[in-house]
């Protein structure tokens, strides 16, 4: 069958190791099922593995992809859940340290067919596209849970969001403003300060400026770059959470500012199966859809990976199979 795949690991070059041909169709086993892939979406966690993070070079070659919505053995329309956790674990499955993500032990979604656990698929709303729900479980759905599990967003709270134009702060954006959330963001073009408003941010500022007022949680997915500007922005009290570091790792950490403002720092990683059926259903009553930059059949994913790498991204890239 047809497969984007990673062929080799390189870290400086990781288009070196993309590859677009036949892979071995899914195999069979106990408690799994295959679903007929019709669309799959493109994140960042796609090149971090072609860099050889989260996959190790004995795996290869892997299948890449996260996110896909298709058809099931028994014709259903299907959103696949991409944590792939334990057999045995029960409960939230973002916190079983054995968890993974398609495209890391198990061949992804970047195929004409996926085998996945039967537990990890849900029912696809009619309303959505296959395109559109195809985004929905990686970027979204950690976007989803960013703002309504970790920081408990309500109506009428302020929320920052750090760095417009990627596909996570283009669904803070979107599922925000849908729920009555005040939400301001930042980036350094202007551009995409322009399409953050137009997606429904109240306000965007530049990468670093001063606020009008403080905020009561800030959503982080850049890293060491924004982190002191994001202390720095929020209430006595308020919230930070984090889901990625893209510019590093290693800011100061402003300990004296956390203690003496009260602040919360909460980290938050991908969601849960019942909060991806939540996000489509909030898709469908609030009549918000994800934002695509734009597809691509299968066979020329190349194009949106090297899209992807160059930054020149707005909303999500969609691999049609």
């Amino acid at each position: 069958m047809l497969a984007v795949y990673a062929s080799e690991i390189d870290a400086k070059d990781p288009l070196q190791g993309l590859s677009v041909g036949d892979q071995p169709e899914p195999r069979g086993r106990e408690g799994w099922t295959t679903v007929t892939v019709r669309a799959a979406s493109l994140n960042h966690h796609d090149l971090w593995s072609l860099r050889g993070v989260g996959l190790d070079r004995d795996r290869l070659p892997m299948i890449l992809g996260c996110d896909a919505a298709g058809v099931d053995e028994e014709g259903n329309e299907v959103i696949v859940h991409s944590v792939i956790s334990s057999d045995s674990w029960r409960g939230d499955e973002t916190f079983d340290p054995r968890r993974s993500l398609l495209s890391e032990l198990h061949p992804g979604t970047f195929a004409e067919r996926v085998a996945v656990p039967v537990r990890n698929l849900v029912p696809k709303p009619p309303e959505l596209s296959f395109e559109e729900a195809a985004c929905l479980p990686t970027a979204w759905l950690t976007a989803y849970r960013m703002l309504f599990t970790r920081a408990r967003a309500v109506p009428g709270q302020t929320v920052l969001v750090q760095g417009a134009g990627g596909g996570v702060a283009t669904a803070l954006i979107v599922l925000g403003s849908a729920a009555g959330v005040r939400v301001w963001a930042t980036s350094r073009s202007e551009d995409k300060r322009r399409e953050a408003v137009e997606l429904g941010a109240g306000q965007a500022f530049e990468s670093g400026e001063r606020l009008p007022e403080r905020v009561d949680a800030v959503m982080e997915t850049v890293g060491e770059a924004t982190w002191a500007h994001s202390l720095r922005t929020l209430k006595p009290g308020g919230t930070i959470v984090t889901s990625g570091a893209t510019t590093g790792e290693a800011p100061s950490a402003e300990l004296r500012r956390i203690y003496f403002m009260q602040l919360s720092v909460v980290g938050s990683t991908m969601g849960t199966r019942d909060e991806l059926k939540r996000l489509a259903k909030f898709c469908v009553i609030k009549d918000v859809r994800p934002v695509l930059d734009h597809t691509l059949p299968l066979v020329d994913a190349r194009q949106g990976f090297e899209t992807m790498l160059a930054g020149d991204v707005h909303g999500k890239i969609v691999f049609q199979a």
